[in-house]
């Protein structure tokens, strides 16, 4: 008896094609370059990324000369997971980045370039598949540059925080000027559609209401775990009652509006450095969050996730300063008046202050343990992964050596500034 046939599983790699690198290619070097050849190479590590999976290929093509050549490109692929509310997530933030660099990356660098600036710190963007379910990214490899991934685990130091400020401010004010030549009643959600498409949305509603209480409940376990913490634990109860609502409407301010990041922490920064090993150029990557909010997330988002309190607090007035500088400095290249004060700067800031917090115990618990430590086969449903992250977090909370300066920090901090009473 003949055995049935089965289909091959389908995997990320599987959903490269050659006429996918061929396109790729022809953006790159033009169209009278020929491909030869290409191949797959994987070169991340488990933990390098979350929301999608990231490999390159390797391509060998010959111009019109005949001189055979050779590059690279990073290629992000649809993780091809079978629940149907992470699929459509996988979609959502696809659909954010590819078009991020197809539709506002121009828009944004029309106006850095009038204002005598260099374009976006970003990589570029060579080739964008959305078909659904199949959803791939043809980007530049950065490591071909010298660009290198930060340390997820280890805390910015004022360099690194310098310099991903400055092209923060590039990229919020770029966006500013962008919005003055809007029509009236036009938006930047309007005008990109793409960037209102949000994780609470009506369809992800209930996945996103359940992550962001389940990352307040792992942060009031963390803080009872260590001890000392009882009024915080507190304020973070009744912040667990309003979290939805202060994630969506908090996140907007008219006068402050602009094009976020959104996901802005160490794991999503790349740098190049010099010969003395000092950090030189950032290049911003992972832009699926991308949204129209505050500027003021983005800032709260970054400087909460991805430095230790010892560099933060002493310096928090020098970061503002930096990055309300680079953002008149666009501005005025532009001939256009600065339209905020710094004083308006730190207030804003401040305002957003809780939204910082809740990014950071979103993040942080994710960085006191070894991705090897979570059960891989969880990662389709969100609520187990947390559960694994929590359960492992809190075993190593007392002896791990993170935790003081990346999570307890944060609500030092707070508690002496009166935001945590």
């Amino acid at each position: 008896m003949e055995t049935p046939k089965t289909e091959p599983a389908v995997t990320p790699q599987s959903l490269i094609t050659e006429d996918h690198v061929r396109k790729a290619l022809h953006a790159d070097k033009g169209t009278d370059a020929l491909l030869k050849s290409w191949k797959v190479v994987d070169f991340t590590k488990r933990g390098d990324n979350y929301a999608c999976v990231v490999t390159s290929v390797q391509v060998k093509y010959a111009k019109c000369e005949g001189v055979e050549s050779e590059v690279s490109y990073v290629v992000k692929l649809n993780a091809c997971r079978t629940v149907d509310s992470v699929a459509d997530m996988s979609s959502l933030i696809f659909a954010k980045e590819g078009r991020f660099y197809s539709e506002i990356v121009p828009a944004l660098n029309e106006e850095l370039i009038s204002a005598g600036q260099e374009p976006l710190c970003v990589p570029k963007c060579f080739f964008v598949s959305l078909e659904n379910g199949k959803e791939q990214l043809y980007l530049e490899d950065l490591r071909a540059r010298g660009f290198f991934m930060f340390d997820r685990r280890k805390g910015m130091d004022k360099d690194h925080t310098t310099l991903v400020l400055n092209e923060l401010a590039r990229l919020h004010s770029a966006s500013y000027l962008l919005l003055r030549k809007f029509k009236e009643g036009e938006s930047l959600s309007t005008k990109f559609e793409f960037l209102s498409h949000e994780f609470f949305s009506d369809e992800f509603m209930p996945m996103f209401e359940s992550f962001l209480k389940g990352c307040i409940h792992t942060g009031m376990m963390m803080l009872e775990k260590v001890g000392g913490y009882e009024s915080s634990v507190e304020w973070l109860k009744g912040l667990q009652g309003e979290v939805l609502e202060f994630c969506t409407t908090g996140l907007l301010s008219e006068k402050y509006t602009s094009i976020c990041h959104g996901d802005c922490w160490n794991n999503n920064v790349m740098f190049r450095y010099n010969d003395e090993g000092q950090p030189v150029e950032p290049m911003l990557v992972d832009l699926q969050a991308c949204r129209e909010a505050s500027f003021a997330t983005d800032l709260n988002y970054f400087i909460y996730t991805s430095l230790t309190g010892d560099v933060r607090v002493p310096n928090i007035e020098d970061f503002m300063n930096t990055y309300y500088s680079s953002y008149k400095d666009v501005l005025k290249g532009a001939d256009v008046p600065m339209y905020f004060s710094k004083e308006e700067l730190v207030n804003e800031f401040r305002d957003k202050n809780k939204l910082g917090l809740i990014f950071a115990m979103s993040i942080i618990p994710a960085l006191l343990v070894e991705p090897e430590e979570v059960s891989e086969t969880r990662v389709d449903d969100l609520e187990k992964l947390m559960q694994d992250f929590r359960k492992v977090a809190l075993n190593k909370l007392k002896t791990n050596p993170l935790c003081k300066p990346r999570f307890l920090a944060i609500f030092d901090e707070f508690l002496q500034s009166g935001l945590i009473s």
